[in-house]
């Protein structure tokens, strides 16, 4: 028997590609962002697989789907899905943790070295007929050497552990459980507070959930721990840096860059104060974007959708009882 599904996200002729690929011949896959809001309607409550990437699922969305059994994540984080409602409405809600931990691990090491070299100022300078050959070299580095600092070491943080490992860093890492020592050690990694881990580090990344304990876990009080010459980058979620503050933080140099993969507020108002600011790159929330991270979703996705569809439990299952 064929399913009803929704997927949320903005069409690509690679996610069609391999929706088609991957799904059942019996589906029905329809695609939210060409429907109207008659047709939305009518397909919610037909609707009995929700897949969404950033696309948030709220309560009321889940209330007009009435014979959903599945929503399923293309990413790790589901701070976009009401949990509650859907364990409410005995909806399963299911994740892909690790499909896309190695490329948002590139994106850290991508973004560190952008900011060490200053490429995102040096392109545009040069583009505009400047010619800083020697200007910036006393304020450019190599990660060799340096300390990095990873906080969350889930399965994106070992991942940057790893790469970064590669460039000749020293890893130190916060996190909420420690990991065992057997780990530690083949990683090469070592425990800290997160405030001396903010103290000692020149390269401190973000790698942890949007939970009510990490909302703005790096606030003023937190910048101000770390080195003049460190740079922050924050693949992870907005709200858990404070955005504000930062913005005060680099404006009176106490910091030497910062990436920002993720905002407060998606998509970003163009007078965000960060944006004024040369030591400061910017990305449109695409670390864990890559065609081969959504391949693999999609895939992970609908294996999942089959399990359900034969009555047995997905796979990453988040709201387990």
């Amino acid at each position: 028997m064929g399913a009803n599904v929704i997927y949320f996200e903005k069409v690509s002729p690679a996610a069609i590609q391999f929706i088609n690929e991957f799904k059942d011949p019996k589906d029905e896959v329809v695609y939210w962002s060409e429907l109207s809001e008659e047709q939305k309607t009518k397909c919610l409550e037909r609707a009995q697989y929700l897949i969404t990437a950033a696309y948030p699922i709220n309560r009321e969305l889940i209330k007009k789907a009435p014979n959903a059994r599945l929503i399923q994540k293309t990413g790790s984080g589901v701070d976009n899905i009401d949990l509650i409602a859907a364990k409410e409405m005995n909806v399963m809600v299911s994740s892909t943790p690790g499909a896309n931990s190695n490329s948002v691990a590139e994106m850290t090491i991508g973004m560190i070295l952008c900011l060490y070299r200053k490429l995102h100022f040096m392109d545009r300078e040069t583009k505009q007929g400047k010619w800083f050959m020697f200007e910036y070299r006393p304020s450019m580095f190599e990660m060799r050497g340096k300390t990095h600092g990873i906080i969350g070491m889930g399965n994106i943080g070992k991942a940057v552990a790893q790469l970064s490992k590669a460039f000749g860093t020293k890893i130190v890492y916060y996190d909420a459980y420690q990991m065992p020592v057997e780990q530690e050690k083949e990683l090469e990694a070592c425990y800290l507070p997160l405030q001396d881990l903010l103290a000692a580090a020149d390269i401190v990344s973000v790698h942890i959930p949007l939970l009510p304990e990490t909302r703005n876990l790096i606030g003023e009080k937190q910048l101000k721990m770390m080195k003049p010459n460190a740079v922050l980058i924050n693949v992870a979620r907005g709200h858990i840096i404070d955005e504000q503050a930062l913005a005060a933080a680099l404006k009176n140099g106490e910091l030497l860059g910062v990436a920002m993969d993720t905002f407060a507020g998606e998509p970003v108002s163009q007078d965000n104060p960060l944006f004024k600011l040369d030591n400061v790159l910017a990305t449109p929330h695409i670390a864990g974007g890559t065609c081969d991270v959504l391949r693999t979703v999609l895939r992970l996705s609908f294996e999942n959708i089959a399990k359900v569809k034969t009555g047995r439990m997905p796979e990453n299952l988040v709201n387990r009882d």
